[in-house]
């Protein structure tokens, strides 16, 4: 029998013979790894004792010992005729930026969530954000909108509205889906030396209500970001609304 298509994450994956950790250990955390992260939902049945043992050119008994461990644990239940079933809930846990300098925070996010692009264009701001810049009247900015998700449902957890000064080059789609804001600010020349950041709160417009898909009115952390080159220059005004119960900022203070 083939593995069903929901277990696609083991066709290329193998086990180690060569490896110091038992084959049926390799097994188990496999399992436990997918099922602790959501891949494998809770009563999903699992492949069973002689899929496992031809996906992985192993015995029955090896494949057994690894799915009693998950038992042991009561990550599965095993059934007799029924086979063997995740008995583990997900619940996804908040994303918890830290609140460590603009490097390590854009670096953290761009690993633990995907971007997804809603709009841009470069454009005349408003005139507060003019004003934020110092700008004439005919000077336009790079205004960018999107999302950020995480996990394999893809769940959205924030809002950015930005708008950008000096952004002329190495701009589309993929790449501002693909790449951090320092690294395009890297690619057009601009070094960012001074961020300064504001934390509050407010309640969602009909429109990031949509996209975080909350009821407009909702309650959500806020965060404005001014970032500034060498010469003191304001580059990038980014403001960005997350959801509370997907989004966290943390800090760590020392005396």
């Amino acid at each position: 029998m083939s593995l069903d298509s929901q277990f696609s994450f083991l066709t290329d994956t193998t086990l180690s013979d060569s490896s110091p950790t038992p084959l049926y250990y390799q097994l188990y955390k496999l399992l436990k790894q997918n099922i602790l992260n959501g891949t494998l939902d809770d009563g999903m049945q699992l492949p069973t004792e002689l899929q496992l043992s031809k996906k992985f050119d192993i015995s029955r008994i090896t494949a057994k010992r690894a799915l009693d461990e998950l038992s042991a644990e009561g990550l599965v239940a095993r059934k007799r005729a029924k086979g063997t079933h995740v008995t583990h809930k997900y619940e996804p846990k908040p994303i918890k930026a830290p609140l460590i300098g603009m490097l390590q925070e854009l670096e953290f996010l761009g690993q633990h969530s995907h971007a997804k692009l809603l709009d841009t264009a470069f454009t005349l701001p408003p005139k507060e954000i003019a004003a934020e810049f110092k700008l004439k009247d005919t000077e336009t900015l790079l205004q960018m909108k999107r999302v950020r998700s995480r996990g394999k449902d893809k769940e959205i957890f924030a809002y950015y509205s930005s708008w950008s000064k000096g952004l002329d080059n190495h701009i589309d789609k993929d790449m501002l889906e693909s790449t951090t804001r320092l690294q395009i600010f890297e690619m057009n020349g601009i070094d960012i030396k001074h961020v300064k950041q504001m934390l509050s709160a407010e309640a969602a417009s009909v429109e990031i209500a949509k996209a975080l898909d909350v009821e407009p009115g909702f309650p959500l952390l806020t965060l404005i970001r001014r970032s500034f080159d060498n010469n003191g220059n304001l580059v990038d005004y980014l403001h960005a609304r997350y959801h509370p119960e997907r989004f966290q900022y943390y800090m760590d203070l020392t005396p």
